[in-house]
């Protein structure tokens, strides 16, 4: 998933946070099946340095035999995690959250 520019160090690391707490991705990630990474946006490494600053990426891998039963699960508890953290956002911080985009990239089925 790819966090708008406007995104910063914390709301990744918040976002990040609240998703390994989702109850279906934490059970996934506690038996090894599910990695949850964050980092500067794929886009930004293959161009120059943007002005704006960089972007932020959260990607999930998921492990083993049984992701491309999964993946749909996982892609629709990451979605409704996202919004779940962009609505207590709003109530916690001031001014709009960032906008996230989820969307699958290779997801190797």
């Amino acid at each position: 998933m790819r966090l708008a520019r406007s995104a910063s160090e914390r709301d990744v690391g918040a976002l990040k946070a609240w998703l390994e707490r989702e109850r279906k991705l934490e059970a996934l990630r506690n038996n090894g099946e599910l990695e949850i990474h964050e980092g500067a946006s794929a886009e930004d490494a293959r161009g120059p340095g943007t002005p704006m600053g960089a972007g932020f990426d959260i990607m999930l891998v998921l492990i083993g035999a049984a992701a491309p039963k999964v993946f749909d699960e996982v892609y629709a508890q990451v979605k409704s995690g996202v919004q779940a953290w962009r609505e207590n956002r709003r109530s916690v911080e001031s001014g709009e959250p960032p906008e996230v985009d989820v969307t699958p990239e290779g997801d190797g089925r």
